[in-house]
């Protein structure tokens, strides 16, 4: 390398390092900004050091050699910082998508735990009920008729909660993995809410609640499985009714919103705190104290899993399902397209399909 070649390099590093140092500087300044602004400042520094090296080695004076660096380097500019822009735009969607993507698979573990634990410590309870009332019988600890016939309806009532709790997990994994089909057509909902009612008017009489239903005069029709839809709906009534107080009133009130249906379920009970509206439909959520469903009243014992179970049913029906205080109590509001859309499959919505809390059946 002969001297010349070696001024020319110095020049060059001579100049160029403080143009380089001052784009660091720079692009640690912005380093909050957008990720585009960065991107164009990572184009921009290498240009201008670029410049200012080819202008040092020219004696610093404006040659023609210089005019046509300049017009090849702004040339440069002009194609590469559009491009910078579109890669900076690019890559935040994609930083964005796959923190959410993240934040998602964090969550959707965290609830499979909290899931496992939950339904480990419920599915406990009831085994443990059996045994011990088993063994009871079995070392004829009681002999009384009368005895016998209550150990016999507790191992029964148990051995169907169990059998509940095992079919709500199968549901609610056929949900979590995409796997459940519906057969939608077209049906009255106002039917389906009277069936809800009957089945359920024994239970809310023997609780003291007062089951009411407030529907218009002419069908009200939404494409749904008439099957699902009963489902949530006993799951939200029964809900309703064993967080309302003796002498308490729950309502089921239709309303047609033109392209949609709107299916509410109205109580007056103690509402739901504000910290728990946020995850009411989360897995394994427990809003209250108790660890396990009360069987009180004559009311049927759930899983556990009554809201997550909804949400996932309402979701396959490309509808909403959504909870809220009101000045009377709580309202759990499920809306339903009149037409048929496409369900909700992204990754978003599969990652809440399971989700439930406490106050549930």
């Amino acid at each position: 390398m002969n001297t010349e070649t070696l001024r020319i390099f110095a020049v060059a590093l001579a100049m160029t390092a403080p143009i380089a140092a001052a784009g660091a500087a720079v692009i640690y300044l912005i380093r909050g900004m957008s990720l585009r602004a960065n991107m164009v400042a990572i184009i921009l520094v290498p240009l201008a050091a670029t410049f200012t090296a080819i202008f040092g080695v020219s004696g610093f004076m404006f040659t023609d050699d210089s005019s046509r660096v300049v017009a090849v380097l702004a040339a440069v500019a002009l194609v590469t910082a559009p491009l910078a822009l579109l890669l900076g735009h690019l890559q935040a969607k994609r930083t964005v998508w796959e923190r959410q993507m993240r934040a998602q698979e964090r969550a959707a573990e965290h609830s499979r735990r909290e899931l496992i634990a939950w339904v480990s410590h419920d599915l406990r309870t009831p085994l443990a009920d059996i045994k011990a009332l088993a063994e009871a019988l079995s070392d004829q600890v009681v002999t009384s008729p009368d005895e016998i016939a209550d150990f016999a309806r507790e191992i029964d009532t148990n051995t169907i909660r169990l059998s509940q709790m095992v079919d709500d997990l199968f549901e609610m994994s056929r949900i979590n993995s995409g796997a459940m089909t519906l057969e939608l057509e077209p049906v009255d909902v106002r039917e389906v809410v009277d069936e809800v009612t009957t089945a359920l008017g024994g239970a809310a009489r023997r609780a003291d609640i007062s089951l009411g239903v407030v529907a218009p005069n002419t069908p009200v029709v939404a494409t749904a499985s008439s099957s699902a839809l009963s489902r949530v709906l006993t799951n939200l009534v029964v809900n309703a009714i064993a967080h309302t107080g003796r002498g308490g009133s729950v309502d089921l009130v239709v309303a047609d919103l033109g392209a949609s249906v709107s299916i509410a379920v109205d109580d007056d009970g103690s509402g739901i705190p504000d910290e728990d509206l946020p995850r009411i439909f989360e897995v394994a959520y427990r809003g209250t104290t108790s660890r396990s469903p009360v069987n009180a009243d004559g009311l049927p014992v759930g899983s556990g899993m009554g809201l997550a179970i909804a949400r996932g049913l309402i979701e396959a029906h490309a509808g909403e399902i959504v909870a809220a205080n009101t000045e009377r109590g709580s309202r759990f509001e499920v809306v339903l397209p009149h037409t048929p859309r496409a369900p909700r499959t992204d990754t978003s919505v599969r990652a809440e399909l399971g989700r439930s809390a406490r106050r549930i059946t």
